[in-house]
């Protein structure tokens, strides 16, 4: 089971950017997705996460300006980001909890670079 992000880049202040993950490999089920990006020399810290239901929960600094949005007959996780500033810069990392065979496991992309520039 693997993790594919993309969407990442570069893009001006204010601008707009769609982060995508999906999901490849032999699931059971989705429980969870969700995005956590790390900035330089700072913790990972929890962006959005959305439950195969729908249930939604952002970082409140941030509540506003994503929409995490889940579609689970592709398998995939997508982060819509508007307004964005210098300080949205991060790799984004695609989390994922799944059900596999007799088990769940966490699972993690291997992350976007978002840059906001001024």
């Amino acid at each position: 089971v693997q993790l594919q992000a993309s969407g990442g880049g570069l893009v001006q202040a204010g601008g707009s950017l769609r982060l995508s993950c999906v999901v490849s490999g032999r699931i059971t089920t989705i429980n969870s997705m969700g995005w956590y990006r790390q900035a330089p020399g700072k913790q990972r810290e929890l962006v959005a996460t959305i439950t195969r239901g729908g249930s939604t929960n952002y970082l409140h600094s941030l509540k506003g300006r994503l929409t995490i949005s889940i579609d689970n007959t592709k398998k995939a996780v997508y982060l819509q980001m508007s307004s964005l500033n210098v300080e949205d810069t991060a790799v984004y990392y695609c989390n994922a909890h799944l059900g596999v065979t007799f088990s769940s496991q966490i699972y993690w992309g291997q992350g976007a670079q978002v840059t906001v520039s001024s």
